[in-house]
């Protein structure tokens, strides 16, 4: 019998590690050993995450254990990186970051451990011979995904982006913008051409583009708080000559071999992908005009689902390994 992987999470009560420990629960390659969470030690996890009732009898702790093979961080941006520098983390431990603190190349190194940017679609070679891993922004994900077959080609030249994403996209923190009497029936533009996943989806497509660069003044991204709890749905609007044939065969051929992104060429919507680990991608024409539509879950392939997955690289099990999950399609 094969030994299982044993997992621990730091940050064990927000929205991404809940999701992490649903998927990890039914991993058949996974001992879930610790999960971490100083507020909350002591408590059973499902009294937190109230979807595990049944599932689970493991509770929080505030005790570090090394005794595992990796260690998810599930913290706030910028926490990462101080977590880490306070706490010593045996060499042997890969880490897989939820945050943003390593995500940038400029940034990528603290200490002796070297992270390596985790979108599979990219670099899944890489991947597979990391110890560390940069785990991508959920918005990040889903535009990347839309772009990145474009920037191969160096087809990439100014680029008008539009998303919106659900409430669990803002944490579990409370804000005045995640109570529901605000969500409900309502739409707000915010971060308007500022997004913090900006850097990181300049930084990937410009590594196929390095002849001709994207830069600042040429990406536009205006992201929306939108009246649901989860998902993201994205249009890139693309100057391109090609044909919508030709463009739909470009695509399927750049995505062949990655079990979770799937090209269509009927209208896409958000619950095909909710609750799953997909992104599946829409192209549609008029003149010379290109919409590219990319959708995913921004919990599972924005965040917990891409970590596992990453994980399952790493460790050198098959990619799509308990991460098989049907949409909440009704």
């Amino acid at each position: 019998m094969v030994n299982k992987i044993r997992v621990g999470i730091i940050g064990g009560a927000g929205y991404t590690a809940g999701e992490l420990i649903r998927i990890l629960l039914n991993h058949p390659n996974v001992e879930l050993a610790s999960i971490h969470s100083n507020s909350n030690a002591g408590n059973y996890v499902y009294k937190v995450h109230q979807d595990l009732v049944g599932e689970t009898n493991l509770k929080f702790t505030a005790e570090l254990s090394n005794e595992v093979d990796v260690l998810f961080l599930c913290l706030g941006h910028g926490e990462s990186t101080k977590f880490l520098a306070e706490n010593k983390i045996a060499d042997a431990v890969k880490i897989i970051d939820l945050a943003n603190d390593f995500r940038l190349n400029l940034q990528s190194e603290i200490g002796n451990r070297k992270f390596i940017y985790g979108l599979p679609e990219l670099q899944r070679e890489k991947i597979k011979t990391a110890n560390n891993i940069a785990n991508p922004g959920c918005f990040a994900t889903a535009i990347q995904l839309g772009l990145l077959p474009l920037a191969k080609a160096g087809l990439l030249k100014e680029v008008h982006t539009t998303g919106i994403t659900g409430s669990t996209g803002a944490g579990q923190s409370l804000a005045a913008t995640s109570h529901f009497s605000w969500r409900a029936n309502n739409v707000q533009a915010y971060k308007t051409l500022t997004h913090q996943h900006n850097a990181e989806i300049l930084q990937s497509v410009n590594s196929f583009q390095s002849a001709s660069s994207l830069n600042e003044d040429d990406f536009n991204f205006v992201p929306w708080r939108g009246d649901f709890t989860r998902g993201i749905f994205i249009s890139s609007q693309i100057k391109c000559d090609l044909s919508i044939d030709e463009l739909n065969v470009m695509y399927k051929a750049f995505y062949e071999g990655h079990p979770f992104t799937t090209v269509i060429t009927e209208s896409v919507f958000l619950k095909q992908v909710v609750n799953t680990n997909k992104c599946i991608i829409q192209l549609e024409k008029v003149g010379t005009k290109l919409v590219v539509h990319s959708v995913i879950d921004n919990l599972v392939k924005g965040a917990s689902g891409q970590a596992i997955q990453n994980m399952n690289l790493i460790f050198g099990l098959e990619e799509t390994t308990g991460l098989k999950l049907k949409a909440n399609y009704f």
